[in-house]
């Protein structure tokens, strides 16, 4: 194999390697979404269901972060994302 024919190779390497790493980013980056959206309105929710004494709210709260969060994800990196992909 020539010079040419193994910074090549190495490059296409390295790219793979960034790539890799990137996508791991992403995914690390959707679970954190979707756990703080839990988080966040279920202890919302449990604050008003202490507030009215009404237990149902935490898992109610809990869901709707929930629902919440999977929008914001789809909307990030399933519509803005194509679109970015788009403009390269």
């Amino acid at each position: 194999m020539d010079k040419h024919g193994k910074e090549a190779a190495e490059a296409d390497k390295q790219a793979e390697r960034e790539g890799r790493a990137q996508g791991l980013g992403t995914g690390y980056t959707v679970f954190s979404y979707l756990i703080a959206g839990m988080i966040a309105y279920g202890a919302i929710g449990w604050g008003i269901g202490k507030a009215v004494h009404l237990s149902a709210l935490l898992p109610i709260g809990m869901l709707v972060g929930l629902a919440i969060s999977t929008g914001f994800v789809i909307y990030r990196y399933g519509i803005q994302g194509s679109v970015e992909r788009n403009d390269r």
